[in-house]
């Protein structure tokens, strides 16, 4: 009505994700008598299918979910640790962990999926997957927005010939070629999963299908070990948490940097945003400049031990950030990490999705490849794409989160969960790699100060910031407020009035009275809400 998508709600069960297939996946998995962690995890496998340039088995990801049966959010930390045997010091350019082997990390999503349907899930495996596999062998009709990443995939892969004519067969019907409306079937994937179904995440961390993948990128040139694989274990941490206009927001812990997120929104906490025009210069103002104190103070204390990020988002530490935030003197801040030069936001390829269900259940997992088709690798024979995580990881030794072989990556997820008098009331999530810090910061404003329903909130106009001043503005936000915003010091650009570099957000709102669920999904994105 009035040309404003309609209000999805339910109070049996909610799924929001980037995908209309993937959502109704899971909604699907709760009429069938599963719970939100069934239902996040036949989303997550059908993505693998639906937008494999955007995550799939053989990614990462993290977690954040509120456990009704024992009234607490967990966290599970599903990003797996640096190659052992990762040659780091060679590496001077960062574009040389952008595509091929060497820029793949161990998969960690299959195990972060079947450890949550283990832990607190109804349903067998055979129940989770059958959605996937039914799917990847039937085909899925390609979208437009399929048909835009695959061959931005196709362009950029082409020149490597050792490997591109593995992913040319298994995405491209071997001509390199894809249009929307066409059926792209994954018989390998199918067939992968199937045996995933039979013998457990272990067909890939000690099985044939793990034996493949370090087969095939050593023989490209990887760094890989079994050593790798037999270190996978998602783990299970605490919350990190921060309030918001009265709502307990959480998301992990470091080495993951969410915290950035916490940290804005405890600065913005201490302005009225509320009496300022909406999308006003002052509005904006404050919230750009906000996000970069909170990612300047980020970059300086990486990977903060739990004491430090205690001070980090402590009353004191928090009110000099606001003093400077209020001073309205120019800020020119990094707001990636320690580089030379800033990532392309082209590059970033995330997905985020929520499931909530009657029992009270509500997770957001936030996964990826990395880029595009990851390093674009696929394991021939299995529909397996491998990820590029290694891109995403510092290089330059100066940098607070430097890999080390073994050691932690450290990436700026933040599926976060928002609770009011310990019960949960918000899913939220985006991809969109430092950015998404921004975005959940942007569109918790639009929803807690300026009160928008969620669907509104997630559609309302958002902004991406880079190093320095450089910040991107859609469309929909008038000329003469980036003029404003301009004045002020912000090097602001008016950007298309829709564009992914502000990310993909979904995200579910529960009312606790009355357990109604209600959806969100991006349109700048393929996102869809589906009901149980």
């Amino acid at each position: 009505m009035n040309g404003k998508r309609p209000r999805i709600s339910s109070v049996h069960g909610v799924v929001a994700a980037a995908h209309p297939l993937a959502a109704q996946a899971g909604a699907r998995l709760m009429r069938e008598g599963g719970n939100a962690f069934d239902a996040i995890a036949a989303t997550a496998a059908v993505l693998n299918v639906a937008e494999p340039y955007m995550s799939g088995l053989a990614g990462m990801g993290m977690a954040t979910m509120f456990v009704a049966k024992e009234r607490r959010v967990r966290t599970l930390d599903f990003i797996t640790k640096v190659p052992f045997k990762l040659p780091v010091e060679r590496f001077k350019d960062r574009e040389d962990l952008h595509r091929g082997p060497l820029a793949c990390s161990t998969p960690g999503n299959l195990a972060g999926w079947c450890t949550l349907v283990e832990t607190y899930g109804k349903k067998s495996l055979k129940d989770v997957f059958r959605p996937a596999i039914e799917l990847a062998r039937d085909g899925v009709v390609l979208t437009d927005f399929n048909d835009d990443k695959y061959m931005e995939a196709a362009r950029d892969l082409k020149p490597y010939k050792a490997f591109y004519e593995d992913w040319n067969r298994n995405y491209a019907f071997g001509k390199g070629v894809v249009k929307a409306g066409q059926v792209l079937q994954q018989p390998n994937l199918a067939k992968t999963y199937e045996a995933i179904v039979a013998n457990g995440p272990n067909h890939l961390y000690k099985g044939p299908l793990g034996k493949a993948l370090l087969a095939h990128t050593k023989k490209l040139g990887g760094c890989l070990t079994q050593d790798d694989f037999d270190a996978v274990e998602p783990e299970w941490l605490d919350p990190v948490a921060a309030d918001y206009r009265g709502m307990t927001v959480h998301t992990l812990p470091p080495p993951c940097e969410g915290f950035q997120y916490l940290l804005t929104l405890r600065i913005l906490d201490g302005f009225d945003l509320g009496r300022l025009e909406h999308n006003g210069v002052d509005h904006l103002d404050l919230v750009y400049r906000a996000i970069r104190i909170a990612a300047a103070a980020r970059i300086e204390h990486n990977n903060p031990s739990l004491k430090k990020l205690k001070e980090l988002l402590s009353d004191g530490f928090v009110a000099k950030l606001r003093k400077r935030v209020a001073d309205g003197k120019p800020i020119d801040a990094l707001t990636e990490q320690w580089m030379p030069k800033p990532i392309d936001e082209r590059k970033e390829h995330t997905t985020s999705f929520s499931a909530a269900d009657k029992d009270g259940n509500a997770i957001c997992i936030t996964q990826s490849l990395g880029a595009g088709f990851g390093c674009g690798v696929v394991i021939p024979g299995t529909g397996v794409c491998l990820n590029n995580f290694l891109y995403w990881g510092e290089i330059n030794p100066k940098g607070t989160n430097y890999m080390r072989p073994g050691g932690p990556l450290a990436l700026p997820m933040a599926p976060s969960i928002g609770t009011r008098e310990g019960k949960p009331v918000l899913a939220l999530g985006t991809p969109g790699s430092y950015g998404i810090c921004q975005t959940q910061t942007q569109t918790m404003v639009h929803l807690m100060d300026f009160k928008l329903p969620i669907q509104d909130a997630i559609e309302a106009p958002r902004a991406r910031l880079w190093d320095g001043r450089r910040v991107q503005v859609e469309g929909r936000v008038r000329p003469e407020v980036v003029n404003a915003l301009k004045a002020r010091g912000h090097e602001a650009e008016h950007y298309p009035p829709w564009t992914m570099s502000v990310g993909g957000m979904h995200g579910i709102v529960i009312d606790p009275d009355s357990g109604a669920m209600t959806g969100g999904c991006d349109p700048r994105r393929d996102g869809y809400v589906a009901t149980a």
